[in-house]
This record gives C-alpha cells, sequence and structure tokens, in this order.
C-alpha cells in the first residue's frame, strides 16, 4: 500500500482528499492540530471498507523547526512515502494597511514557509525511493484577487511559482509535481 500525506487533512477540503485517496487504496496520514468529530467517523467508515487506509498525526505545522523529526517519524511508523499533498492553511481577512506584522507573519509561515520545507524533506525521500507524488493546495485568488485578502493572495501565488519550478527540478527523478487553485469551497 502507497502512503499520502495530507496536510490540513482532519477537515474541510483536506478530509475529503484524505478519505479519497483512502477509498483508492492509499494508506492516507492526516496531518493537523486536532483530529475532528468528521475525521474520528471518517477513519470508522474507511476501517470498514479498506482496513488500516486512514491515520491520524497531530502536528502544528508552524513548528518549522520540528518538521524534519515529524518526516522522519512518519517514514519510520509507515514506511516510504509516495504523495504528499501540502493543503494546510489559513487565511486572515483584511486590509493589508490594518493587518499586524504578526498576523502577516504567521500567515507567510503556515501558507508559504511551512509546505516549501514539508516539501523539502519529503522529496529527498522520494527521490532516495524512486519518485513520488507532490500536490500544492493553491487557490484561484492568486491569480483574480479579492478585496482584503492580498496576503493569502500572495501566499498562494507563491505556491504556484514553487510548484512550477520544483516541477523542473525533480521531475527527472521521477517526482511529479503539480498545483491546484480551487475556488470558494464551503
Amino acid at each position: 500500500m502507497l502512503n499520502a500525506i495530507v496536510t490540513g487533512g482532519s477537515r474541510g477540503l483536506g478530509l475529503g482528499i484524505a478519505k479519497k485517496l483512502a477509498s483508492s487504496g492509499f494508506r492516507t496520514i492526516a496531518i493537523a492540530r486536532n483530529e475532528s468529530e468528521g475525521f474520528v467517523d471518517a477513519r470508522r467508515e474507511a476501517d470498514q471498507a479498506h482496513p488500516g487506509s486512514l491515520h491520524f498525526v497531530s502536528f502544528d505545522l508552524a513548528q518549522i523547526d520540528r518538521i524534519p523529526d515529524l518526516v522522519k517519524k512518519l517514514r519510520k511508523d509507515f514506511g516510504p512515502i509516495y504523495g504528499l499533498v501540502n493543503n494546510a492553511g489559513m487565511s486572515i481577512d483584511g486590509t493589508l494597511a490594518l493587518s499586524s506584522t504578526q498576523d502577516i507573519e504567521q500567515l507567510t509561515r503556515l501558507n508559504t514557509v511551512s509546505p516549501i520545507v514539508l516539501t523539502k524533506y519529503v522529496v529527498r525521500t522520494m527521490m532516495a525511493d524512486g519518485g513520488g507524488r507532490i500536490v500544492n493546495m493553491s487557490s484561484i485568488i492568486a491569480s483574480t484577487g479579492y478585496s482584503g485578502l492580498s496576503v493569502y493572495a500572495a501566499t498562494k501565488a507563491s505556491m504556484v511559482g514553487f510548484t512550477r519550478s520544483l516541477a523542473r527540478e525533480v521531475g527527472r527523478a521521477g517526482i511529479n509535481v503539480n498545483a491546484v487553485a480551487p475556488g470558494l469551497v464551503p
């Protein structure tokens, strides 16, 4: 069974992705700060159809200095990592002129720096294992813009540039890298 990581996998779009991967035959590891009630229900359902296909690992991706140890633990506990979906993210509404520097840094840390660092350590293992798949979640707002979401748009646009360049770096090593830019997800 191939292993796939989904960050922000305990609710919303991330949970939907995790459920789909688990039902498609992947051992899916959802990473989030907290395990939601929806995730517990999804794991129960997944275990009935595909035992052991959906797992949860509690981790705060804003703790970037702990990411290397997270990846080591995931490889030790689950084996080679074939897929990575960088879905975790946050948004802070408000005009740039009124945004605190702390909020800007927090948003940039979780939406841009964290997935890049996580990918750095996961892609190393993929290269050693002969390939893999990486999907980075962007947003339609990265290309259209939206009033009050300028910093969020910047972080999501950065993921598109990161994706394009990384695909060129690691494509020859059998690692496929793409970005998805969904619209509003309720």
